[in-house]
């Protein structure tokens, strides 16, 4: 875990920063906490954060302006601000945070799970909140797998190198060392993803595929928003659609 922790505390904000160890799905969530003090600024809810911060996270709005962070994560050792799960967020009061930024983190989810913890994302924003998402791209791996190229290199890494096993499954060195923490659970393309935030509740969900980069970017409301107010969105809390 060690070695995990100071990789990312060096800040490499690309797509293994998701792979790190911050998702502890089982740990219970405590009672209380700074999450119901209010913050100056719009509220950031950092889900599943690692050893990230702010200064980690790739994204131009979040960059701007004066949000404050809170960082939420069950692993105890990355000194979150709030401890707990995405399953279970009782120490964060309904209706709290302006935004939520979730990397690499629902793919550690159970499915049957992934409803309760979209349903907490829903209930922690503010009325005028949103959710920036992102996570493994199944589609483009899949893609790799049909071709019986499994093992062949997806991409290159700060970690090593990536194939399509690892996206589906978890970086196998990850895995090795904390199996309970670092295994994916399940899966998504970007039609599913949607999918599964408008059951949850989100009325308008806007984002793209990034094949070569293996990855999939959304940013859900929680209220109803034109096609041009989420594009706007989207063009200022989702990474550059390359």
């Amino acid at each position: 875990m060690s070695a995990l922790g100071d990789w990312l505390g060096r800040g490499v904000g690309n797509w293994l920063t998701g792979f790190k160890s911050r998702h502890g799905l089982d740990a219970p969530a405590p009672t209380g906490g700074v999450a119901n003090e209010t913050p100056s600024g719009p509220i950031l809810l950092h889900i599943g954060c690692g050893f990230a911060t702010l200064d980690h996270i790739p994204i131009a709005g979040f960059q701007q302006g004066d949000w404050q962070e809170l960082r939420l994560d069950a692993d105890a050792s990355v000194d979150p601000d709030i401890e707990g799960t995405m399953t279970d967020m009782a120490s964060v009061a309904t209706g709290f945070a302006d935004a939520i930024y979730s990397s690499h983190g629902i793919e550690h989810l159970y499915w049957h799970d992934v409803p309760k913890a979209f349903g907490e994302f829903l209930r922690v924003l503010k009325d005028d909140g949103f959710a920036v998402i992102t996570c493994p791209d199944v589609q483009a791996a899949a893609a790799m797998i049909a071709e019986d190229r499994m093992f062949d290199t997806a991409y290159e890494s700060p970690a090593g190198t990536i194939t399509p096993f690892d996206i589906l499954y978890s970086y196998r060195p990850f895995v090795e060392q904390n199996p309970q923490w670092m295994s994916h659970h399940c899966g998504f393309t970007f039609s599913t993803l949607t999918q599964k935030l408008r059951e949850a509740g989100f009325p308008a969900v806007a984002g793209f595929r990034r094949p070569d980069a293996f990855d999939l970017w959304v940013v859900a409301s929680k209220s109803p928003r034109s096609e041009d107010a989420m594009r706007a969105l989207a063009q200022n809390y989702l990474v550059s659609h390359t």
